[in-house]
């Protein structure tokens, strides 16, 4: 099994994995998992009520601990970094795509994804973490 060392590096691969152009995942619903497990309520007013700002603790449950098989990591060539991507909707229903909660602090995993070769929306990185990925022939598109 593949450990992520930043939880947003993983969940942006996930978002190309389960949701990208063509996806290697089944999507995952946290209103589906939620139903499932009883909750019978407005997820929306739910989340709004309990996990604002927050990753709802049942999503960060099931994306970390969603094993990734280096077969799938090495099929990533493209990460989206954008405010709009489906995997934040799916962690934190309300996020605005304006706060800070998803920012990839390290890229320490990038070793995972031996063939990626674009990152989509790379001015939301900080500089050195765009330094690091320039340095690795990685293509930047803002």
């Amino acid at each position: 099994m593949n450990t992520f060392v930043d939880f947003n590096f993983k969940l942006a691969v996930i978002e190309e994995l389960m949701f990208g152009e063509f996806p290697k995942l089944e999507p995952w619903s946290l209103e589906d998992t939620l139903e499932a497990r009883g909750f019978d309520g407005d997820l929306w007013e739910w989340s709004f009520d309990n996990h604002r700002d927050r990753v709802v603790p049942e999503a960060r449950e099931y994306f970390e601990n969603l094993e990734l098989s280096p077969d799938l990591l090495a099929g990533v060539e493209q990460l989206t970094f954008d405010g709009g991507c489906e995997i934040y909707a799916e962690c934190c229903p309300h996020w605005d795509g304006e706060g800070d909660q998803f920012d990839v602090a390290r890229l320490d995993d990038l070793p995972l994804l031996p063939n990626l070769r674009r990152v989509i929306g790379a001015e939301l990185l900080s500089p050195e973490l765009r330094a690091v990925l320039r340095a690795r022939g990685i293509e930047l598109v803002d």
